[in-house]
This record gives C-alpha cells, sequence and structure tokens, in this order.
C-alpha cells in the first residue's frame, strides 16, 4: 500500500478507536453543498496522479485527490474528454482546484448532462477506504465487469458518506468533431416545447439554457456531433449562431455557476435546483425572478428565501420532481430548520441507512452531510 494511502487508514482507524468524527475534503470547492460539513477534516490531497490512462480504451484510473483540472488537460491532449462536463466552481477565486474524488462524491454534472449521462455512468470501478480502514476495491477497467451490487457508481452523490475514494476509473470519450451554439429569442413556456419537439427528432442536441436578461427571454442550444450532422441541424432549425470561443466560455460559466443569473450576494434570496420531467410546462413559484432552465427542461434553477421551502418543494412533487437547496446567500448561514435536500422515501432511507452502516459502522464519516439528522 503506498505511503499517503497507508495513512489515510491509519488516520481513520485511530479515528474509529476513539470516536472521532471525520468529514472526507478533497479541494473544499463543493463545501456548501449538502448539510453544513462536521467534524475534523481528513484530507485526500496527497492522494494525487493519473495511475493508469489507454487513450485506446477509453479508460483512466486516477488518484481521488488529483486535481480535476488536471486530468482534463491530460485528457484534452489526447482528444479526450469527461462529456458529463464536471463542474470546477473554484475556492476563494481559485477555479479547478476541485478534486476528481470530489467529483465523484458530488455527484454534479454539467450542461450536457441530460443528452450524455451522469457521473455515474462512467464510473467503472473504485478503491475505497471505509469507516473501518480497510481498502476495498470495486468494479475494474471496462464497462462489462460487474457482478452483484455495482458499488462503485452508489459512490457517486455519496458526499462523503462512505468513504475515502482513493482511486477511481472512468469512461473517457473523444472530443466531438463539431460543436455550434444557437441562439433564440423566446418565452420559457415556448423554450420548454420547442426543446420537447427536437429531442424527437434525430438532432445532436448536446445542452440547453433558457434564461432571462433585460426582460428578454433566452435559449441557447449547444450541437456537438460530426460535422455534416451539425451543420445540417444548424440550417435547419435557424436561429442565430454565435461565435464558438465566446459561446464556449458561456457554457463553462453556466456549469460552474458564474453567470450573472446566479449572483445571489446582493439578495437574501436561496438557491435552488429543480429536478423534473423534462415535459413539465413552467411553474408559477412566486413573483421572483424567472428561473433558469438547462437540461432540456429537465434541471430548473430558482431563486428564492429557504421560508419558502414547503411551497417550493410540493410544487416539484406535484410535476413529478423534487427541490434541493443548493446554495445559501454569500454570508448567510443555512437554516437548520429547512433539510437541503427533500424528503426520502422510508424505503429509500432505509437502504440508506444500511448502505451507510455497512462502510462506516463507527458512524466517523459526516452522515448528516447527506441525511439531515443522521
Amino acid at each position: 500500500m503506498e505511503p499517503a494511502l497507508s495513512q489515510i487508514a491509519e488516520r481513520i482507524r485511530a479515528a474509529a478507536a476513539d470516536a472521532t468524527p471525520l468529514r472526507i475534503r478533497g479541494g473544499g470547492t463543493k463545501d456548501f453543498h449538502g448539510e453544513t460539513p462536521q467534524g475534523e477534516i481528513l484530507g485526500t490531497t496527497a492522494l494525487t496522479g493519473i495511475t493508469s490512462y489507454e487513450p485506446s480504451e477509453l479508460v483512466v484510473t486516477v488518484r481521488g485527490g488529483t486535481p480535476l483540472a488536471e486530468l482534463e488537460a491530460v485528457l484534452a491532449e489526447k482528444g479526450q474528454c469527461l462529456p458529463f462536463e464536471p463542474p470546477h466552481f473554484g475556492a476563494a477565486g481559485a477555479a479547478g482546484v476541485g478534486s476528481v474524488g470530489g467529483m465523484v462524491a458530488a455527484g454534479l454534472s454539467g450542461p450536457a448532462r441530460a443528452s450524455v449521462g451522469a457521473v455515474r455512468d462512467y464510473v467503472l470501478g473504485a478503491t475505497l477506504v471505509n469507516g473501518r480502514g480497510d481498502v476495498l476495491t470495486f468494479g475494474g477497467q471496462v464497462m462489462k465487469n460487474v457482478a452483484g451490487y455495482d458499488v462503485s457508481r452508489v459512490l457517486a452523490g455519496s458526499l462523503g458518506t462512505l468513504g475515502v475514494i482513493a482511486e477511481v476509473s472512468l469512461k473517457v470519450l473523444p472530443v466531438a468533431p463539431a460543436e455550434a451554439t444557437l441562439s433564440f429569442d423566446c418565452s420559457q413556456a415556448d423554450a420548454l416545447r420547442l426543446l420537447n419537439e427536437w429531442g424527437g427528432r434525430p438532432l445532436p442536441l448536446n445542452a440547453s439554457c433558457w434564461f432571462e436578461q433585460a426582460g428578454t427571454g433566452i435559449l441557447q442550444l449547444r450541437l456537438r456531433g460530426a460535422v455534416a450532422a451539425v451543420e445540417a441541424a444548424c440550417a435547419h432549425l435557424g436561429g442565430e449562431r454565435r461565435d464558438n470561443a465566446h459561446a464556449e466560455a458561456d457554457w463553462q460559466a453556466l456549469r460552474d455557476q458564474k453567470l450573472p443569473w446566479f449572483d445571489t450576494d446582493s439578495g437574501l434570496d436561496a438557491l435552488w435546483r429543480l429536478s423534473l420531467p423534462q415535459t413539465t410546462s413552467a411553474l408559477a413559484l412566486g413573483d421572483g425572478d424567472a428561473p433558469l432552465v438547462e437540461w432540456h427542461g429537465g434541471q430548473r434553477w430558482y431563486k428564492a428565501p429557504s421560508a419558502q421551502a414547503a411551497r417550493i418543494r410540493e410544487a416539484a412533487r406535484a410535476a413529478g420532481g423534487h427541490a434541493t437547496l443548493f446554495r445559501m446567500p454569500a454570508g448567510h448561514a443555512a437554516d437548520s430548520r429547512v433539510p437541503r435536500f427533500d424528503a426520502l422515501s422510508a424505503p429509500v432511507a432505509r437502504i440508506h441507512h444500511a448502505l451507510m452502516h455497512e462502510f462506516d459502522p463507527h458512524r466517523i464519516f459526516d452522515r448528516a452531510r447527506l441525511l439531515a439528522g443522521a
């Protein structure tokens, strides 16, 4: 066992022996996500480096503390990428310090998620240090290697409640040969109608974003694929074709929530994330700003006070989805009365608790980060 991994395992065993709570932390770019982190920090920054990369096989294996930007740069040199576009966010203005392990643990995906899949869909295998200090390996480096429970993918979105992600194997894909972004002036209702109509056609849709700017609704549509397919789609759909360099900067800003729409510093509104069926019509959620809609209608961002949690979550449930209190305004503490995540059904909650107990029987990891009051 390499020294850095051995030290982490020893730290966990010592914490289990004296009941010291730990919270696993990579670059710290997602400390805001989930309930307020608790416990002594168990850092993963010593676990760095790409241990295996086979471009011809479209598989990379990388240690959990490796900076996400470093991995993406290596892939880009070979004309490959993480197609789900994981957010970087950045801590204190230091963009790109997020870690690969944090990417998996947070389970967040960027603008292309509705078209290409989520983080979990690209996880092939993982090495984990559990709450006993045991080093466990799951999965492998090919798609068809799973027998029994696919534990590797369970780690996606677990927020450090199951153990330290020491290493992960990921499927990667070639960068698309062609890309174009089209812009349309339209209302939210028209944007949702168009996206659902286009979704039923053989078009190379990759990402979409609708928002209001100066009172005008704007739909941005990104196409990716073969050159002929992208050019044919542009000719068929119309709209205003944007310069690729400027459009790419905006898509990255959307990925990292740096568009002006996401600015909550000047008010008391929290940022709410609603996951809904793509066919859901525009929701009336009060007199606040119009939402930002992406994932072809499947993900919608609203700004509203945390005190409106019950109304927002009821509207999401009525539409067949759920709502997450994603981020509080800068300088405002979280309201402990309002859970960040929507309530789980009783059967799903039992599964969560059972998994946490199996991986962390001594309860040293910060399970309340994911399940409030756990």
